[in-house]
C-alpha cells in the first residue's frame, strides 16, 4: 500500500501490496506529466510528427556518415543511432496525450 507522506517525492511502501502501489504511483506520475503537456499545448499530433521527424532525422545522419571518413564515421553513426531511440518515446509519449484528449 502507497501511503503518501505529503511531500511528492517521498512514498513509503507498507509490506503488502507494494507492486500494485508502486505501480499505481507511476501511472499517477505519468498522468501529471501527460496532464503538464496538453496544458502547454501539446497534442498527439505534434508528438506523432516528431517522432517520424527524428526517423528522417536518423536516416539523415545515416546517409550523411558514410561521407565521412573511417575515423569521423564512429561518431556520425553513434549520433544517428541515439537520435533513432528517439521515435519510440515520441510516438508513446504521443499515445498517452491522445488517450487523455
Amino acid at each position: 500500500m502507497l501511503l503518501n507522506t505529503g511531500d511528492t517525492c517521498s512514498y513509503r511502501w507498507s509490506v503488502a501490496g507494494g507492486g500494485q502501489a508502486y505501480t499505481r504511483a507511476l501511472r499517477e506520475v505519468g498522468m501529471r506529466v501527460v496532464e503538464a503537456l496538453h496544458r502547454a499545448g501539446v497534442r498527439s499530433n505534434h508528438l506523432h510528427m516528431a517522432s517520424l521527424g527524428s526517423v528522417l532525422l536518423c536516416i539523415g545522419f545515416w546517409t550523411r556518415a558514410k561521407g565521412h571518413d573511417q575515423d569521423e564515421r564512429g561518431n556520425a553513426e553513434r549520433r544517428a543511432l541515439f537520435v533513432g531511440l528517439w521515435p519510440p518515446m515520441f510516438w508513446l509519449i504521443g499515445q498517452s496525450v491522445a488517450e487523455y484528449e
